[in-house]
């Protein structure tokens, strides 16, 4: 289903430079919130000028482009800033697997941004007053299973771990879910200011009730230069400053975890290379150090040759090994069989794109989904053939620490 507001006119957008607004996230009204933040920067949004639920199918990246490309072209656009982000802008989100539904592309009325030392506001039609009511803490939150209980996921760890040495694929990335029950309704506003302000070397994003903090950027297109950051290998942080030092040198120095970088690396390099005329990868991976973990994390970047908007590399890219598996096919058949749930939009990209295909996407880890008093958290790690299913729950265990903190505070 599609929706856009307006009559046969061309929808009217506005953007225009405005002072420094302060904390982005604290703008957003309670209702529907957009946001894409880093370091304090990026783009909030609120309002709905057009919407669509992307069709499932292996053609839903050039349906959503077609899509985006009919709402743009029906826009009367005065930006006076001229900057990535500036004009109307999309945010969206794509499920993980192509056949599940939940691939989501709205564009706010209202738009917030500060980037680079100038900030603006992008207005789209007759903006509706919002009411900023006061932000609410949800209570007291209890957890319980989702798909799999922990020793089942275990088992079915150490089932991925005897086809990866039995030659059947090398890597596969496999998740499990948490189910929350707060005492009263989840204010995403809430859980955006806590990520953001604990988080603030990840992307904190919402849209569409997807709500994370993400380490990965998938893909930025500026112009066209692009960048991505790659990360695959995880170690928890360490109980005192000697311990975090020890395992980060364990990290990097795990043949395990080397290899499993080099497959996430591999894969960005194959897919990436026939869209630029030019494309670097480190020779090396370095430590990439969170609040709750450390990831070995390579920078990669580029320049595209042909053109193509930053949603045609999402679908070049997406799914990554880093998500996925090596090789990606028979990966994400394994997971189908094995996982034992839908990860809906969980490591599917979530970003925005702008009306001239400049944009910001990340893979959606450290997320959850949100709808009311409950709320469904994600968290994985890439299985190799050698790994500890012990050690694996452990991994996942700390990755869910960043949305149970963003609940609980």
């Amino acid at each position: 289903m599609s929706v856009a507001l307006g009559t046969t006119r061309p929808l009217p957008v506005r953007t225009t430079p405005i002072r420094d607004p302060g904390n982005l996230l604290a703008s957003l009204p309670r209702t529907a919130p957009y946001a894409w933040i880093r370091h304090g920067e990026g783009l909030v949004g609120w309002g709905q000028a057009a919407r669509t639920d992307i069709p499932p199918g292996r053609d839903r990246f050039t349906w959503a482009r077609e899509w985006l490309a009919t709402v743009f072209a029906d826009a009367h656009i005065n930006d006076t800033v001229q900057t990535p982000g500036s004009g109307p802008v999309a945010f969206g989100t794509f499920t993980f697997d192509e056949r599940s539904t939940g691939s989501t592309l709205v564009v706010p009325q209202t738009i917030l941004a500060r980037k680079n030392g100038r900030a603006w506001l992008t207005t789209i039609g007759e903006t509706p007053l919002e009411t900023f009511t006061p932000i609410l803490d949800p209570g007291r939150v209890s957890y319980g299973d989702g798909s799999l209980t922990a020793p089942a996921w275990e088992h079915v760890v150490a089932r991925a771990a005897r086809r990866i040495r039995s030659g059947e694929l090398e890597k596969v990335v496999l998740a499990r879910d948490l189910l929350a029950t707060a005492e009263h309704p989840i204010d995403v506003r809430l859980l955006l200011l806590r990520l953001a302000r604990r988080y603030p070397e990840c992307y904190t994003f919402s849209v569409a009730g997807l709500v994370g903090a993400t380490p990965e950027l998938l893909i930025r297109r500026t112009g066209q230069e692009i960048q991505s950051l790659v990360l695959a290998g995880t170690t928890p942080r360490g109980t005192s400053d000697a311990d975090d030092l020890t395992r980060g040198a364990a990290l990097l120095a795990s043949a395990k975890d080397r290899h499993e970088h080099e497959c996430a690396i591999d894969s960005v390099r194959h897919t990436l290379a026939p869209l630029c005329a030019s494309l670097h990868t480190p020779d090396e991976p370095e430590l990439l150090v969170l609040p709750n973990v450390q990831h070995l994390a390579s920078h990669v970047s580029g320049r595209l040759a042909d053109g193509a908007s930053v949603l045609d590399v999402v679908a070049a890219m997406h799914p990554t090994a880093a998500v996925g598996g090596t090789p990606t096919h028979k990966a994400i058949d394994v997971i189908r069989e094995l996982e034992g749930m839908d990860r809906a939009g969980y490591a599917g990209p979530v970003g925005w794109i702008d009306a001239h295909g400049d944009g910001e996407w990340g893979i959606a880890l450290r997320s959850g989904i949100i709808e009311g008093r409950r709320a469904r958290l994600f968290a994985g790690g890439g299985i190799m053939g050698d790994s500890d299913p012990a050690s694996e729950l452990a991994e996942a265990q700390a990755k869910f620490r960043v949305m149970q903190y963003a609940l609980e505070g």
